[in-house]
């Protein structure tokens, strides 16, 4: 197997050239300018000025940010994908200069085009060269992002690299069980059986859970063994295309069988019987209890379980290939998508549009980008032959990486920015850039759907119809893997419910939003 090295990772250009430029090149306005902001986002709750990276900001750019939060940063579910906090804000009228949030794309696409939000396309093409540079480079991203208008209301969060999840085993249990890592279906399920029933922590109890997840869709990601899908991006149970045809994993054959053999993997005992309830604790206690065996989760986190090594034994959590389904097939569902649904957009009040698509364009210059993606120089990381690489005490910080730099201004997903993958590298262990070249050479990964932006008549059929059949979905999902009901003899039923619902129509009108956006 090739080993991916750090080094190796961070002679890769993921970037946009830029020239060096003299001092002062990036200043936007002669005066000191302020904009107001609204900021949401899970991980920060309202945008913060005093943020190291902003204060660095000002001083490059001559604009200021005020924090103008609407009401509570709290997030509705994810049926909408819309906050409190923006609907709130449309509500009282009282749009900042900027809007920034999580899953901004559809609230901007739906009240965009009704006037709450300026249209970005021609200020890009005339204020904003690095932002037109970006998009004339990914044409894809453009179409993706802009609404059914034609019109581009946001410039989103854009993540960088290709790969996110991983299947991840306990290869100390397959030694002291004598068995190879899995490599079809049938043997992935023949591990987790024996991890269940031979022992393989070695305390004389059956305690051990064969498969966990901090997520419980990561179990309905395990349907794609049997050939179905679980998701067309990296949001849980969104639709997918197949041959250019819009259409949902939860209605498929290969979900049907997939769900029937992961209600048997339940019953007899080699899922979490609390996989639907643990939550995100039940990665870090499985693990550091020594009872985990396998899992489908995030590459740079998940790698470092192997601190374990220093309290467990002989404890060793690697990356292997995605078993290979009932027909045969290898695939990685999850990928990092190039686009998000979250980013900043312009409101429509906002009296200095010129000066704000600039700030917008500041974090897509090579500057700008670096202070949003590694925080500020000299104090999270220093310049080395030309790349930012981040401090030994930065990086030897007791807080994640992440955690550290969301504190400073950093990575935040509420504010447009091309992310830059040699970020995570550098805090990613040797456990994970070898799985990720294991993945790389093994070329798992599958095209994601990329979204659609509807038009009013589209908007209210999804509306009308989307939620509800979701619901269904999911509560007939969950039920059958917990042994309420059987999959094969209420496939009939369910999906002729899920056209008395009108789950065609939702198809319908999402393959015509579809084909006005990519050309089909």
């Amino acid at each position: 197997m090739r080993h991916l090295t750090l080094a190796s990772v961070l002679m890769v250009t993921t970037g946009l050239a830029a020239p060096v430029l003299a001092d002062g090149h990036l200043k936007i306005v002669d005066e000191p300018l302020t904009l107001t902001v609204q900021m949401n986002h899970a991980r920060y709750p309202v945008y913060d000025e005093n943020w190291p990276v902003e204060r660095v900001a000002r001083e490059l750019t001559g604009i200021s940010l005020k924090d103008a939060t609407v009401g509570a940063n709290t997030r509705n579910s994810e049926n909408d994908g819309k906050t409190e906090a923006l609907n709130l804000m449309l509500a009282t009228g009282d749009i900042p200069d900027i809007v920034g949030s999580s899953r901004l794309k559809d609230f901007v696409n739906q009240f965009g085009p009704e006037g709450a939000f300026l249209p970005l396309n021609d200020l890009i093409d005339e204020h904003a060269p690095n932002l037109k540079a970006y998009f004339a480079e990914r044409p894809e991203i453009e179409a993706a992002i802009s609404a059914a208008d034609g019109n581009m209301y946001y410039i989103p969060y854009l993540p960088d690299g290709k790969y996110g999840r991983a299947y991840w085993i306990r290869t100390d249990w397959l030694d002291a069980l004598g068995l190879d890592v899995p490599q079809t279906v049938d043997e992935y399920e023949a591990a987790l059986r024996a991890f269940k029933t031979q022992d393989p922590n070695g305390n004389g109890l059956a305690d051990e859970v064969p498969y966990f997840a901090r997520q419980w869709p990561e179990l309905i990601r395990l349907v794609t063994l049997w050939d179905g899908r679980s998701s067309g991006s990296d949001t849980y149970h969104d639709f997918y295309v197949d041959d250019g045809k819009l259409k949902h994993p939860y209605a498929g054959e290969g979900y049907r069988e997939g769900i029937k053999n992961l209600a048997r993997w339940y019953k007899e005992g080699l899922i979490d019987a609390e996989i639907f309830t643990r939550g995100s604790s039940s990665r870090d206690y499985l693990l550091s209890e020594n009872l985990g065996g396998s899992t489908h989760d995030w590459f740079a986190s998940t790698s470092g379980y192997n601190r374990l090594s220093a309290d467990i034994d002989g404890f060793e959590f690697k990356a292997m290939a995605p078993p290979a389904s009932i027909s045969g097939k290898r695939v990685e569902e999850h990928r990092r998508i190039p686009i998000k649904p979250d980013g900043w957009a312009i409101g429509h009040t906002n009296e200095h549009p010129v000066e704000t698509i600039k700030y917008f364009d500041f974090w897509f210059t090579e500057e700008g980008r670096r202070l949003a993606n590694f925080g500020v120089e000299g104090q999270q990381y220093n310049m080395v032959d030309g790349k930012a690489i981040f401090t030994e005490e930065f990086l030897n910080n007791s807080k994640p990486v992440n955690n550290q730099l969301y504190e400073v201004g950093s990575q935040l997903q509420a504010r447009g920015y091309f992310q830059d993958y040699n970020y995570e590298i550098q805090w990613s262990n040797e456990f994970a850039l070898e799985g990720i070249a294991l993945y790389d050479e093994g070329d798992y990964l599958i095209d994601q759907f990329l979204g659609v932006a509807f038009n009013a008549d589209e908007q209210k059929v999804y509306d009308k119809n989307w939620p509800s059949i979701r619901d269904f979905m999911l509560e007939r999902q969950q039920g059958w893997i917990l042994g309420n009901g059987d999959v094969e003899a209420d496939w009939d039923g369910y999906m002729a419910t899920l056209d008395n619902m009108g789950l065609n129509d939702v198809l319908d009108v999402m393959q015509s939003a579809y084909d006005r956006q990519y050309g089909g």
